[in-house]
């Protein structure tokens, strides 16, 4: 078992052999010498020990360390590397020497060979222990290496990408930098444009504003003719504006009374129609009246042509304006008896719903009491139910009392017939 773990670490099964064979004659010829030649003899075996065990822990400790430094991904590139190495080298023969003088100095201590071998065994044996754990640690660390490359890639991957997406970003900028710079000159010619035509507008504007102040003054001036002729009109109208003052107040009263008649239709339904009525015939005794009053004003100024002329031209004004009044009239009579008609359709909708609620509300009241009525039958069902459910219980527990005195019998029958066949 020794020799193929010697074998694993990297050391020569024979060479250990051969240290346990030197160490063992000398130590017997030591015993057979003098006393004289004791301390050659101890300084030639610690010799040769420290020779053997370098030769033995040299190996391992190799080993070790260059397991524990795996070379890195870029160590073929570094220049600085071989005196970093050669460092390395030195600081671990070092550590080495330092630490064979210890295991010296502890095997010294020892007295027998025999124990200074048992504890070089037990150094070994860490030592492999150790080694084992480094391979497993290597293979971990080469593991997370493996992993790391992987990442590496990627990301240089993901890095040839993003490189890729900036210089197409790069171009799509330049491209829209020219973009903007044709925008950019046509917005400038389109202003130039704009500008250019907004000259020639306002131009235009100002040859149409001068126009229309030569047209107003001609219409100022054709007004003022206008305002005088009005002014003799206004003087000869005045005597029959004041005969018809009266009856424009009275018609005005009228289409008062008749807005806020409209405001109160639901109330006044019937006041509004006398009123009516009583309106037309006012307009008719003043048509009539009117008509009276012409007859006899061409019977007295029959020499007086011109005037008459005049009131005939007034008249008709007049009788135009009484005709638009009788049409507004009309039209009024005509809204009154649409909303009179829409007025009895909402009464009949609303005697419908009345009937409608009336029914619905006979059927509520006929619903509450079968309710009532199926409510009380619940409580009394109920009641039943809860009668039956006691008597259950008890016929269940007769039933049960039964059953147990017929089991008894059927015992105490077979009781008897064992014993009448005995």
């Amino acid at each position: 078992m020794e020799e193929s773990r010697i074998c694993r670490v990297g050391v020569k099964p024979d060479m250990l052999h051969h240290c346990q064979s030197n160490d063992i004659p000398q130590y017997n010829d030591s015993n057979y010498g003098s006393t004289s030649n004791k301390h050659s003899v101890e300084e030639d075996e610690s010799s040769n020990i420290t020779t053997k065990s370098r030769d033995l822990l040299s190996p391992v400790y190799c080993t070790q360390e260059s397991r524990e430094e795996p070379p890195g991904p870029g160590a073929g590139t570094d220049p600085s590397g071989g005196q970093q190495d050669s460092e390395c080298h030195r600081n671990k023969e070092k550590i080495l020497g330092k630490e064979v003088l210890l295991l010296m100095q502890a095997l010294n201590t020892l007295s027998t060979p025999e124990e200074k071998l048992a504890a070089l065994c037990k150094k070994y044996a860490d030592l492999l222990e150790e080694s084992r754990n480094v391979q497993k640690q290597m293979k971990i660390l080469q593991k997370k290496q493996a992993q790391i490359v992987k990442e590496k890639v990627n990301l240089q991957h993901e890095h040839n990408k993003a490189i890729l997406a900036r210089s197409k970003l790069e171009s799509l900028c330049r491209e829209l930098q020219r973009h903007n710079k044709t925008l950019k000159e046509e917005n400038m010619q389109q202003a130039r444009e704009e500008e250019e035509r907004r000259k020639e507008a306002t131009a235009h504007f100002q040859f149409t504003l001068n126009e229309i102040q030569t047209q107003l003054k001609q219409h100022d001036v054709h007004s003022v003719k206008l305002r005088q002729e009005n002014i003799e009109l206004g003087e000869k109208l005045k005597k029959l504006i004041e005969q018809y003052a009266l009856r424009e107040e009275h018609i005005a009263k009228v289409f008062k009374h008749k807005e806020l008649q409209q405001h109160l239709v639901d109330a006044k339904l019937q006041q509004t129609a006398q009123l009516i009525k009583e309106a037309d015939k006012k307009h008719r005794r003043e048509r009539e009246f009117l008509l009276k009053e012409a007859t006899e004003s061409r019977h007295k100024y029959e020499e007086m042509k011109q005037q008459e002329v005049q009131l005939k031209q007034q008249l008709s004004l007049y009788m135009d304006k009484f005709e638009e009044f009788q049409t507004t009239m009309e039209k009024s009579n005509e809204l009154f008896t649409t909303f009179r008609q829409e007025m009895e359709k909402m009464t009949k909708k609303m005697k419908n719903l009345e009937k409608e609620v009336i029914m619905w509300c006979t059927k509520w009241e006929n619903n509450n009491k079968i309710l009532l009525e199926m409510a009380e039958e619940k409580t009394v069902h109920d009641k039943e139910y809860r009668v039956f459910q006691i008597k259950l219980e008890r016929l269940e527990k007769l039933y049960r009392a039964l059953q147990m005195e017929r089991n008894e019998l059927n015992e105490k029958v077979q009781v008897l017939k064992e014993k009448r066949s005995v």
